[in-house]
This record gives structure tokens, sequence and C-alpha cells, in this order.
């Protein structure tokens, strides 16, 4: 059964949205009691940017990474991970391909090589 505060992402604006990330962000930097000049200095980002994206009034893709960076909270990006499920056939065709040993060297080569013995 879903939780009843669950968010319905999709009856969300874009706006709201922006908003919601702005407001996870001031909260996470408040929990770990760092100013918005510490944050903005280690994101490498103007505090005005940090100012804007906190209210949801915009802000880049890169600084809204720039900060989670500083905020040490870049694991959210986990739930993007793509994973591949392949199929026990496909993966038994892909271990056949796998190099079982190394190839020879030929006679010209291995009379080249001189041991240092």
């Amino acid at each position: 059964m879903m939780e009843k505060n669950t968010k319905n992402w999709y009856a969300m604006s874009n706006p709201a949205i922006l908003e919601f990330l702005g407001y996870a962000i001031q909260q996470t930097r408040l929990q770990q009691n760092k100013t918005q000049q510490q944050v903005a200095v280690a994101a490498g980002i103007n505090r005005s940017t940090l100012v804007q994206i906190e209210k949801g009034s915009g802000g880049t893709l890169l600084s809204f990474i720039q900060i989670l960076r500083a905020l040490e909270q870049l694991q959210l990006f986990q739930v993007f991970e793509v994973r591949q499920q392949l199929s026990p056939l496909l993966l038994a065709k892909i271990d056949q391909k796998k190099r079982q040993r190394a190839s020879s060297k030929k006679n010209s080569e291995v009379k080249n090589l001189k041991s240092d013995w």
C-alpha cells in the first residue's frame, strides 16, 4: 500500500517542482548547519545563484549538481542509473565470446626475444 504523503509528481507544475527541489536543498543545507555563502563557495557558484535555486526561481542543472556535490548528496542520482536486465541465454552467449587463453606468438617473434638469464 502506498503512503498517503507520496507526491503526485505529474500533477505538480514545473515551477512547483523547482520550489520543492529548492526547499529540499535549503533544508539539507540547514541540517548540515551551513550558510548559503559556505555552500556557494564549496559549489563554486555565486551566493545569489544558490538563493535563486532555494527559492525555486531558476538556476541551471550544472549549478544544481554543484550544490548537491557541496552538500554531499550526489547519491540522489542513483535513481537514474539504468540497470539493464540480460536474459540468461544472452549472458551465456556473452560468456562464450570471452577470451579463454592468450594467443600464441608467431615463430619469428619468439626467436627475436632474447633472455637475460
